[in-house]
C-alpha cells in the first residue's frame, strides 16, 4: 500500500490517499501570490514533489521552528502579539523537494532550495484562504495526523 498527498489550490485542501482510497481531507492555506516556482516569488509550486525530510517528531503541539529547528518556544497568542510580523512555522515540518527539472527542481525554481514546507500555522482561522508566503499551512492537530501517516519520500502532488 502506497500513501500520497494531493494539495488542491482552488479548494485550499490537502487530501491523504492510500493507493486509490481517500483517507482524509484537510483545509490548508497556500500562497497569497498564487502558484509559481521562481525563487523569491512567494508562490506555491505546482507539480510532483516528494517529502524530502520530516522534522519535529515528538515535539509538543505548537512548537515554534526557525531554520527548521525548534526554538524552545511554544506558540501562544501572547507570543504572537510580541512578534506580530513573524511567519510562524509550528508543530511539524514536511520539507518538500520537486521531481520535475525546470518546473520545480533545479535552477531558480527549486522547491527544496526555496524551503517549501507543509507546516503548522498560528493562523488556523485563515485556513481555506490563500495567505501563505509559498508554503502549505495546516491546522496543527491535522498536521500531526498527516505527519504520522506519511514517510520520507511520500509523493505530494500540488495542483
Amino acid at each position: 500500500m502506497t500513501r500520497h498527498l494531493r494539495v488542491t489550490l482552488p479548494t485550499q485542501e490537502l487530501s491523504l490517499w492510500e493507493d486509490d482510497r481517500l483517507i482524509g481531507v484537510y483545509k490548508v492555506s497556500t500562497a497569497l501570490n498564487g502558484s509559481g516556482s521562481l525563487q523569491g516569488s512567494e508562490c506555491t509550486p505546482l507539480g510532483h514533489h516528494r517529502i524530502r525530510l520530516k522534522i519535529g517528531q515528538g515535539c509538543p503541539l505548537n512548537t515554534v521552528f526557525v531554520g527548521r529547528r525548534p526554538t524552545g518556544e511554544i506558540y501562544t497568542q501572547e507570543l504572537g502579539k510580541k512578534f506580530p510580523g513573524r511567519d510562524w512555522i509550528l508543530t511539524r515540518i514536511l520539507w518538500l523537494t520537486g521531481l520535475e527539472p525546470g518546473k520545480n527542481r533545479g535552477g531558480d525554481c527549486d522547491t527544496l532550495k526555496r524551503f517549501i514546507y507543509i507546516h503548522g500555522t498560528a493562523d488556523e482561522a485563515l485556513l481555506g484562504q490563500p495567505v501563505s508566503h509559498g508554503c502549505i499551512r495546516m491546522k496543527n492537530q491535522d498536521l500531526i495526523e498527516v505527519f504520522n501517516a506519511v514517510s520520507n519520500n511520500t509523493l505530494v502532488t500540488i495542483e
